[in-house]
């Protein structure tokens, strides 16, 4: 264990990578209200040892494979750590039971796959991937993908499973709150918990995804951008590989994921550029309208937010990785 941890701090101490040795994958795990005088300094490790953990699966699983095995196992380490708001982390919608969305995308061939509300898979990004390249759909829902997904000798769990203490706390104080308040509307949550990752393999082959666990006391039913592609994830080898953490509302409203690919494809912008500019044109909302990243097939990377921070990090070619919460 300690060698575990010594490692992460080496890597951890290294800076953003040089040109030569380009960014494979970048990731993210959900924009937030966190303000940093808050954070102290175990749930800043925390954090950041699930990051590093989960930049070096995907890392590895770029090097011996795909950029679609890269992000599926980045988002399936962070699915299993619930230390993040997807996966094992769901939060509880107002029925007290956890709805799970996720999406995957090829940019190679633009093939897509997504699912939601769901509660029985034990990874709700494979499930995406099992849709993509074993069905003839791109999206599925509930009982039938989770029967689907079955069939196809995905692992299932109880509901029970998702079940976390922290979860249950949050679920009981927005349930007070919204008591206190006789009806009124409940603010939005200070936390948009979703995780994602954009990958390029050796090939320069793109690749995207993103999952979640919902927003904690959202009405059942509710889907928001995390499984809807050129929403909340989008990846085209000829533009950029993107995912998406936030306002989902708003993020669909806006066609998030695909806008800022367009117009590195078409108008020729830089990745940067396009990025901050699709966050900066959406309408503003208090707190906020949450974070995105982006990849494209030369290494560049983009990690804009309008939140206070953005859980975020980086790996290259060569194993260097590089996180952050907030402006760092």
């Amino acid at each position: 264990m300690r060698s575990i941890h010594v490692a992460l701090a080496l890597l951890l101490s290294a800076s953003p990578c040089l040109a030569q040795d380009k960014v494979v994958l970048v990731i993210h795990g959900g924009a937030g209200g966190l303000a940093k005088k808050s954070l102290t300094h175990e749930i800043d490790k925390r954090y950041r040892d699930a990051l590093a953990l989960a930049l070096m699966a995907g890392h590895k699983a770029i090097k011996s494979g795909t950029s679609l095995d890269g992000v599926e196992a980045a988002i399936k380490t962070m699915e299993d750590s619930a230390v993040f708001n997807a996966g094992k982390g769901a939060v509880f919608n107002r029925d007290g039971r956890q709805e799970l969305n996720s999406s995957i995308m090829d940019g190679k061939t633009r093939k897509a796959g997504a699912v939601a509300g769901i509660n029985r898979i034990k990874n709700p990004i494979s499930a995406a991937r099992t849709i993509m390249e074993k069905s003839e759909h791109v999206f599925m829902i509930g009982e039938g993908a989770e029967r689907y997904c079955r069939d196809q000798g995905l692992e299932m769990v109880s509901p029970l499973y998702f079940w976390t203490d922290s979860a249950w706390k949050e679920l009981l104080q927005a349930e007070a709150s919204a008591k206190r308040k006789a009806g009124a509307l409940l603010k939005d949550p200070p936390h948009y918990g979703t995780v994602g990752a954009a990958a390029c393999d050796s090939d320069g082959n793109l690749a995207a995804g993103t999952s979640t666990g919902g927003i904690t006391y959202v009405g059942p039913g509710r889907v928001g951008d995390s499984p809807i592609i050129g929403a909340g994830t989008y990846a085209e080898n000829a533009a950029c590989a993107v995912s998406c953490t936030g306002k989902g509302e708003l993020f669909i409203r806006q066609t998030v994921a695909v806008d800022i690919a367009m117009r590195v494809k078409y108008r020729g912008d830089a990745l940067k550029k396009a990025t901050d500019d699709v966050l900066r044109e959406l309408p503003k909302i208090p707190g906020g309208a949450g974070g995105i990243i982006a990849l494209d097939r030369n290494g560049n990377v983009a990690m804009a937010y309008s939140t206070n921070c953005l859980f975020r990090g980086t790996i290259t070619q060569s194993g260097k990785i590089w996180v952050a919460i907030h402006e760092e």
